[in-house]
């Protein structure tokens, strides 16, 4: 009996220390605060390269629900159209927040386009995009609701690093959460209305290389972290 007791006091101790240590390393301070602040109706221009935003074509709207807990996760969110002379439409949604945390991952496209009736037609893959400065991880998936099919490329980041899979995602959040700092990060989102996914890709791909060309350094950085080197 004393043997047993014994045991359950020496559990009951160490259950009672990771507690205790993992309230000490809960991250505390918020990178947000220690940043300029963010604004992304004038970080990202409305006019650049051959690309200007389309004021007749209002992007698609979140139902109610998911407006409402876009506006409960994220401190920012910008949705734009942007239209060049060839008369090539580009739909851009980036959702910021001041704390990363998992539950960001609800405006995910793969999870927010069916919550919005659509239908996903290819999965996401994980591609390489090549952003002029480097190359950072991005995903592609393809979305379909009646006729209207939309190509999809997307990132996240925390911090300043873009993180698309899963686990880096965590590790990224650890690897902040061990400083006791809590990531800020956002979610860059461009799609456009094509049956011919790799046309659709190119042109994605090209928006977004004069969108970043287009942008101040420190802009260009808040947007796609630090890059690895391009190969």
């Amino acid at each position: 009996m004393k043997l047993i007791s014994f045991r359950h006091l020496v559990i009951g101790l160490c259950m009672f220390a990771a507690a205790g240590m993992a309230l000490a390393l809960k991250p505390t301070v918020r990178i947000v605060d220690s940043e300029p602040k963010l604004d992304l109706e004038t970080l990202i221009p409305k006019a650049f390269g051959d690309w200007k935003i389309d004021e007749t074509i209002v992007p698609l709207i979140s139902n109610p629900e998911q407006q409402a807990l876009i506006k409960e996760i994220y401190n920012q969110t910008l949705t734009r159209t942007y239209v060049n002379s060839n008369g090539e439409h580009i739909m851009l949604s980036i959702a910021y927040g001041g704390d990363q945390s998992d539950n960001m991952a609800v405006h995910k496209p793969e999870i927010c386009y069916p919550a919005q009736g659509f239908q996903i037609l290819k999965n996401p893959t994980i591609s390489s995009f090549a952003t002029g400065e480097g190359n950072i991880p991005v995903k592609r998936l393809v979305a379909t609701q009646g006729q209207r099919i939309e190509p999809i490329t997307y990132w996240t980041t925390v911090g300043d690093t873009v993180a698309v899979n899963g686990l880096k995602w965590k590790l990224q959040q650890l690897k902040y959460g061990l400083t006791g700092k809590i990531p800020d990060g956002l979610l860059f989102r461009i799609s456009s209305i094509q049956a011919d996914d790799t046309k659709a890709y190119h042109i994605q791909d090209a928006f977004t290389r004069d969108l970043l060309k287009a942008m101040s350094p420190d802009g260009r950085q808040r947007i796609i972290g630090h890059p690895a080197a391009a190969s």
